[in-house]
């Protein structure tokens, strides 16, 4: 936990921002994997955790600003809790820890809203994502579930989505700690894979790093062979002479701020030449897009240096051709690069990305809805703090091959003869962690292999 002041000050520019109303912040319940007392991994909401601070189940608190209240709404734990769940905090004191002074039991909760109503105040609460939160605002103010989403407040979305996208000292702090575990996570993997191996085997070894250091995984682990998918969450392959692991994981610290990076090695000690060709054309696109950021710069544009330099060596290898400045405008090289350069992060390993991309990412801007930008989180001009990842890929996916090809979608750019001789390479990526800076960005955390030679180093 931060300083109580910390979390003084951030409620305060809320209130300052906002002005009128009542925010309503729902924190997180348990939730049971199959019966009630057996509950998956607990997670506390992170703008509940942000503004209040506390880690804890059955909470949920009101900032009323005409009023100048803030409460926390919640039940003490009974002998029963105790029983099993041990001695915690109470309620008082875990609030009394981030400035709130005013607790009520959760009940009363229900009762203040409906008042707050009959005054004619507007009641402020940001989107829904746990089915959950829905029945609680179903409940709470009458908003039915199918447009509990649609009726969110636009003003708090931003107010929120304005002070987390600016990251303190503090924070930056906490995610470069995440950051180093997660780099400790694929150092190992690297070291460990060969022949024979499962999948199962690197990513059970990822998370014991990752719960090792306190925390937790920011994100279920992705370790494949069959890099071309790219969530791939399956791990029952076994490795074999020829294959390249493609691992995406992150650690999330005690302060649950998150890490994320993204490594691919061969399985035998060096690549192949195929391989290597594939591998470079994807870190040139890598080290294009970092060279570009910098406060000021529409990071949709790094998002498309980065696809114009896997289209350029595409192009030399012979798999494109043609005008590729209108190849990238078209969207052509999305046969290879079919995802977003990188997203916003920091509590959340996709920053707010529950409160809508369109207003962490794009600043309110419309996305675009062609094939591969669509998938771009982030598109909007980088600002001093920001953190944000960078992963361009190259992906060989069989059926979009064989779906464009059969549609001769694209023919001016793309030589599928060539193309088709792909289909079985899988696909690669590296990703890093970055600051933007007063003239520049800055690389967070620890540095984990990425150059052929490094990589390979890693193997020996």
């Amino acid at each position: 936990m931060f300083s109580k002041q910390t979390y003084i000050n951030r409620r305060k520019q809320l209130k300052t921002d906002l002005k009128s109303g009542i925010l309503l912040f729902l924190g997180n319940d348990e939730s049971g994997m199959n019966y009630a007392d057996n509950t998956y991994h607990y997670r506390q909401d992170s703008t509940f955790l942000y503004f209040f601070g506390s880690d804890y189940a059955g909470l949920n608190a009101i900032i009323d600003i005409d009023e100048n209240r803030e409460i926390i709404f919640g039940d003490e734990l009974t002998i029963d809790h105790i029983v099993w769940m041990g001695t915690q905090p109470t309620i008082k004191e875990k609030s009394e820890a981030v400035g709130i002074n005013e607790t009520a039991p959760a009940q009363e909760l229900k009762s203040y809203l409906e008042k707050a109503v009959k005054q004619g105040k507007q009641i402020h609460y940001l989107p829904p994502y746990r089915p959950e939160h829905q029945i609680k605002l179903f409940d709470l103010v009458q908003v039915h579930p199918n447009i509990a989403a649609k009726n969110a407040s636009v003003e708090f979305i931003n107010a929120v989505v304005n002070q987390r996208n600016y990251k303190s000292t503090e924070e930056i702090i906490q995610i470069e700690e995440a950051v180093n575990i997660t780099a400790n996570m694929h150092l190992a993997a690297m070291k460990m894979a060969r022949p024979g191996m499962k999948e199962s085997e690197i990513a059970a070894a990822v998370q014991e790093i990752a719960i090792g250091a306190g925390g937790q995984l920011s994100f279920p682990v992705i370790a494949t062979i069959n890099g071309q998918t790219l969530h791939n969450h399956y791990h029952g392959n076994t490795l074999k002479s020829g294959d390249m692991v493609l691992l995406d994981c992150g650690a999330e610290n005690t302060m649950h701020y998150a890490g994320d990076m993204s490594s691919t090695f061969p399985v035998d000690k060096t690549f192949t030449t195929r391989q290597k060709e594939i591998y470079q054309i994807a870190l040139n696109a890598h080290e294009a897009a970092i060279d570009m950021l910098a406060p000021r710069v529409k990071f949709k544009d790094v998002h498309l240096k980065a696809g114009l330099t896997i289209a350029e060596g595409m192009k030399e290898m012979g798999l494109m051709k043609g005008n590729l400045d209108e190849a990238i405008r078209q969207g052509a090289h999305a046969l290879f690069f079919q995802c977003g350069l990188g997203h916003m992060m920091g509590m959340d390993v996709h920053d707010m990305e529950n409160l809508g991309e369109v207003y962490v990412g794009y600043n309110g801007e419309a996305k675009s809805t062609q094939f591969g930008l669509k998938s771009l989180r982030l598109g909007r001009e980088l600002e001093e703090n920001f953190v944000l990842t960078i992963e361009p890929g190259i992906y060989f996916i069989p059926e979009l091959i064989d779906m464009w090809k059969a549609e001769n979608r694209f023919s001016e750019f793309i030589n599928y003869d060539k193309v088709v001789q792909y289909k079985d390479f899988g696909g690669c990526r590296n990703e890093e962690d970055f600051l933007i800076t007063k003239d520049g960005a800055r690389l967070l955390g620890k540095p984990i292999p990425k150059t052929i030679e490094e990589v390979e180093a890693q193997r020996s």
